[in-house]
């Protein structure tokens, strides 16, 4: 199945009409896209934009052997004006299956937004979905690929709960807007490590470049420009996200943000909270619960500060937030602010445990992302057990940062990678 992306961007474009926003003023030349738009097989067209025509000439097609026309989302704005020949643009109800004369089938897929997705199966068994802006599966897939519902083939022996639907070949999502929608997929197995996922409806949440493909790695996805001809089914390099990963930054930069940014689009994330709980602190309270709902709902929460086991264990990718949090406990435990204490064992003790925890990390088997802070950049600290704090976190980073494939830097909200 070949597929030609005529535009990638959000229905309103790259750059967006007469926003001032740092984002569309770099989203020139290669950086520019059109309204997504989706040529199968030179027979199907996903979604009809402005200069569809145009853009399709442009990548060496024509629209001449279109013979249907869907829709994904409700189309805003001035009407758009149908080529000549090109059959009527609609929209498939939920869960009905077509079945072209080219031999394609196509399956609107329920959205929990207003919208439709597509699953295409082209004649030779390839498939992909392909999901509207701002859109992600309203239910599980159950479907077999062949536009019937799971059991209800020739054995009919398998329920639609048991049925473990085939990962698809290419995924086209929203993955910058609604990165949960990937990780709903890969949670029903409908994505796989083989899918090629592809980024469509980007607009200027994000700015091109460099920083865009960095967000879309993080999620296993990509982006392609306009008039690119991609073969579904055909093997590419899958972005793979690193297996560990050490954020760092200061106070406020976002590095909170960015750690659980790196794991949105994967579901059954297990988020690590060192800081425990401060009864009568009402501000790390509201800490707290901003923390909570910002993160999908999906996500499961344990507060502790025994990290090697979760690391040793098997299971989903872990966030662990933060280990200077970590290192407050663990000095705590040796009484490591004491400086009697400090060099009557309490700075060996320390270094045991601090060492545990990086071998941890480096025998690790699962994906983590581990969250830290910045502390030796500003002023030096006015006690001796302040400084020592800042000494071993300093160390603690050091050692981490070692193990890892992935190191970023946050400043200001902006992830600068130091690694990988």
């Amino acid at each position: 199945m070949e597929l030609t992306l005529l535009g990638t961007g959000a229905p309103d474009g790259l750059p967006r009409p007469h926003c001032p926003c740092a984002a569309c003023a770099t989203a020139r030349g290669p950086f520019a896209r059109a309204a997504t738009a989706l040529l199968v097989d030179g027979a199907l067209l996903l979604d009809l934009t402005p200069g569809a025509a145009l853009a399709a000439a442009r990548a060496g097609h024509s629209l001449n052997g279109v013979r249907q026309v869907l829709l994904t989302h409700p189309h805003d704005g001035p009407p758009v004006e149908l080529p000549a020949g090109l059959p009527t643009a609609g929209r498939v109800a939920d869960g009905r299956v077509l079945t072209l004369i080219s031999g394609h089938r196509v399956r609107a897929v329920p959205m929990d937004s207003p919208g439709t997705g597509y699953e295409v199966t082209a004649p030779g068994g390839e498939r992909l979905l392909y999901l509207p802006p701002g859109g992600a599966p309203a239910g599980l897939p159950t479907g077999n690929g062949n536009g019937e519902a799971a059991g209800t083939g020739r054995s009919g022996a398998r329920s639609a709960r048991d049925a473990a639907p085939a990962p698809y070949d290419m995924l086209l999502a929203d993955v910058i807007g609604r990165p949960d929608a990937a990780a709903r997929l890969r949670a029903a197995g409908s994505v796989g490590p083989t899918t090629d996922v592809i980024a469509v409806h980007i607009g200027h949440d994000v700015p091109p470049g460099d920083e865009l493909d960095r967000r879309l790695a993080a999620a296993g996805a990509r982006a392609v420009p306009d008039g690119t001809t991609l073969t579904v089914g055909e093997y590419h390099a899958v972005p793979d996200l690193p297996r560990r990963t050490l954020v760092t930054g200061g106070a406020r930069s976002g590095k909170s943000y960015e750690a659980e940014r790196r794991l949105a689009a994967f579901p059954g994330v297990l988020y690590v909270a060192t800081g425990g709980t401060r009864e009568g602190d009402p501000e790390w309270r509201a800490r707290v619960l901003a923390h909570r709902d910002r993160r999908p709902g999906s996500w499961q929460t344990t507060e502790t500060c025994d990290l090697a086991p979760l690391l040793a264990g098997e299971g989903p990718p872990l966030l662990v937030d933060c280990l200077s949090l970590w290192l407050t406990d663990a000095m705590d435990r040796v009484d490591a602010w004491d400086d009697t204490a400090w060099a009557a064992g309490g700075e060996e003790a320390l270094r045991e445990r601090t060492g545990e925890l990086v071998g941890a990390v480096r025998a690790t088997r699962r994906t983590v992302v581990l969250v830290t802070n910045e502390v030796g950049s500003g002023v030096v600290p006015a006690t001796a057990s302040g400084r020592r704090f800042r000494d071993e976190l300093g160390r603690l980073n050091a050692a981490v940062a070692a193990e890892c494939e992935h190191v970023l830097l946050v400043v200001a909200g902006q992830a600068i990678a130091l690694r990988g």
